[in-house]
């Protein structure tokens, strides 16, 4: 059943009209997730590719962030903008993502992993907005491909020394060693890069600014999940190294997540604000990982899925407000509630999940995650504190200005919102509040 799912994702972009396309992506989102059922844990779809319950909750994510992004980026089809290359371009990504995530071989995963950058390249340069999206572009490239050539050595070393690549088979590798260290750092640095790490987050802001909202959706959504489930993956095999510099990573996360979360709080672009949001609570999410515990590595899957779906919607929403207004800065869009009324219940609602609300996938991501932070290290109470009040101080600051206040003179009338976008609206926010209810498809077994 699986492997014919996948031959349908190759057969989409032969399909004439955007609504085909559309409907078939929904229609392999709901099969799928039909296995949310089986109780696997690893099941083999092929000679290089494996399922197992991380990779599962990640290519359905993947699925469905896709679908909704085929479904909001309906302006593309009305000015007739390239609209089938634009579906071709997202097929792609489709397909690099469920490689990434289903890869049983480092080699195969590091290839599907590289070349996820090409279409969200394509889309930023392509359907992107402004002048500098060359320049973001660049940012992006150059980026992922420094922080990823040293992991190609690091697969290569390890292939020498373990005779295989395949996930479960490579040894862990042990000692104290400065080499090992290096080649620690070499491994871990590309997905540190991906997630990203504060320091290394610079590309991230400038890629959603730049980027059109099916780029801010699939990159908030699903490619920034990458970084994560590669450091899922990679490391069990440097359990040792991991310990002695953990602490360094945790201290990044948590003092450059308030860092951050201060600068959001200085924001006059939507789409920035919530870009910056994203390199806060990935941040925590980075810790979780680093410490590797139970708690933290299945609070950072929660998170990542609870992320995925609320800042995908976010974007969704400022892309928006920028149709009807021309403009993503919240000094122009101010009092859309009184244009707006219906959709300021929305901003509302996946605001809430952005600061993590109950019942959000958000608040039980979190809580595992400060759980398991926590009992690391009491110190880092304090850096957990201000940025879960930061997080919540910078979201009622987005809400709060840009549907409350005195509204822009300039603007007269604009529609208060279509069907198509509500629809896109709620199934963003409905998986984001009902799979609380079944969070045991989040979790996984280490």
């Amino acid at each position: 059943m699986l492997k014919v799912m996948l031959s349908c994702v190759l057969l989409i972009p032969l399909l004439n009209t955007w609504r085909a396309v559309q409907c078939s992506l929904f229609l392999l989102s709901f099969l799928f997730s039909l296995y949310c059922f089986h109780e696997f844990d690893y099941f083999m779809m092929g000679s290089c590719m494996v399922l197992d319950s991380l990779s599962y909750v990640l290519i359905l994510l993947s699925f469905w962030i896709v679908s909704l992004v085929v479904m909001a980026s309906q302006k593309i089809l009305e000015v007739n903008n390239y609209s089938s290359m634009f579906l071709v371009v997202n097929i792609t990504l489709l397909l690099a993502l469920v490689l990434t995530f289903s890869s049983s071989d480092y080699l195969l995963f590091y290839i599907s992993f590289e070349s996820s950058l090409i279409p969200t390249l394509i889309l930023i340069l392509g359907w992107g907005y402004q002048p500098e999206r060359m320049q973001a572009g660049v940012y992006m490239l150059f980026y992922t491909l420094f922080a990823s050539l040293p992991l190609l050595v690091s697969l290569l070393m390890l292939y020498e020394m373990s005779g295989s690549l395949t996930v479960g088979v490579v040894k862990c590798m042990g000692g104290q060693g400065f080499t090992l260290l290096v080649w620690y750092f070499a491994t871990v640095f590309a997905f540190i890069v991906k997630l990203p790490m504060f320091l290394v987050h610079l590309w991230l802001p400038k890629a959603h600014v730049e980027a059109p909202v099916a780029g801010s959706m699939i990159l908030a959504g699903v490619l920034l999940k990458l970084g994560g489930y590669g450091l899922i993956r990679v490391l069990p095999l440097f359990g040792e190294a991991n310990k002695i510099v953990c602490w360094l990573w945790v201290s990044i996360s948590l003092v450059g997540g308030v860092i951050v979360s201060l600068m959001c709080l200085r924001q006059t672009d939507m789409k920035s604000l919530i870009a910056y949001s994203s390199v806060a609570h990935m941040g925590l999410v980075l810790c979780g990982l680093m410490v590797f515990g139970w708690w933290g590595v299945n609070g950072a899957v929660v998170v990542m899925v609870g992320h995925g779906l609320c800042s995908s919607g976010l974007f969704c929403l400022s892309n928006m407000v920028y149709e009807r207004t021309g403009s993503r800065s919240l000094l122009i869009s101010k009092g859309l509630m009184n244009f707006m009324p219906s959709m300021a219940l929305w901003w509302f609602l996946l605001s809430v999940g952005n600061m993590a609300g109950p019942p959000s996938l958000n608040l039980l991501g979190e809580i595992s995650l400060i759980m398991s932070v926590v009992s690391w290290s009491k110190v880092s109470m304090l850096f957990i504190a201000l940025l879960s009040f930061f997080s919540a101080a910078y979201t009622l600051y987005m809400y709060s200005l840009s549907q409350h206040g005195k509204y822009y003179s300039a603007l007269f009338s604009c529609c208060s919102g279509k069907v198509r976008e509500y629809l896109v609206l709620v199934l963003h926010w409905l998986p984001l509040n009902i799979l609380i209810l079944k969070s045991e498809m989040c979790m996984i077994l280490l």
